[in-house]
């Protein structure tokens, strides 16, 4: 992976670590409920969550551009409609509602927690299609798939653990701005997809 394409993909990665999904709110409220240090149990499995969407949404991509030399730039281009889509439906969504979820996250026993990180990032669909849209516009299909693959796990691991870990640390702070502002943070972030889907086929 080049050098220019990793810092794009480092830029959009921090920007979906930062948008509302179902394991930063778990960090949050794992934070609020079992403090910060607990709550490294529910990020690890989350970030292993995602390494494995990662890699189950590669070999997709990897078996599309073995049957076409063309897979990649149709993937980049319905992968970003994917994204304005998404973008439009975070924009519309209601604000998180934390005390439901605080509800579901009262286990405090760390195999437990763990093991709801790792269900909240595999369990969910959306996060295998999502990466499927996602990932095409980074990859260059003349280096290796694999080493690329390991990059890209490597960093939003890396960047998902830091962010819900700075979530989890400042859960009582930040869980009243999220109801307060939640709507605004949607459109915010709901913008940024749509920008992105809208903006990242084009980038070469």
């Amino acid at each position: 992976m080049a050098l220019h394409t990793w810092l794009l993909y480092l830029v959009a990665a921090l920007g979906l670590s930062l948008t509302p999904g179902p394991n930063s709110l778990l960090a949050l409220t794992h934070g609020a409920l079992h403090g910060h240090h607990r709550a490294l149990y529910t990020i690890t499995g989350g970030a292993l969550g995602f390494v494995c969407v990662i890699a189950l949404s590669m070999v997709g991509i990897g078996a599309l551009l073995q049957a076409s030399a063309h897979a990649l730039l149709v993937l980049k281009w319905a992968g970003g409609a994917y994204l304005v889509w998404l973008g439009v439906q975070l924009w519309r969504a209601p604000p998180l509602q934390l005390e439901a979820a605080a509800d579901v996250a009262r286990a405090s026993h760390r195999g437990m927690m763990f093991r709801q990180g790792l269900l909240a990032a595999v369990s969910n669909p959306k996060a295998l299609l999502f990466y499927g849209a996602f990932l095409p516009q980074f990859i260059d299909p003349q280096r290796s798939l694999w080493w690329q693959f390991a990059i890209m796990a490597g960093t939003f691991g890396a960047i998902e653990c830091l962010v819900e870990y700075l979530l989890a640390r400042m859960a009582h702070r930040i869980r009243p701005a999220l109801q307060r502002f939640g709507k605004r943070f949607n459109r915010v972030c709901g913008g940024a997809f749509a920008v992105m889907g809208a903006s990242l086929p084009l980038t070469r």
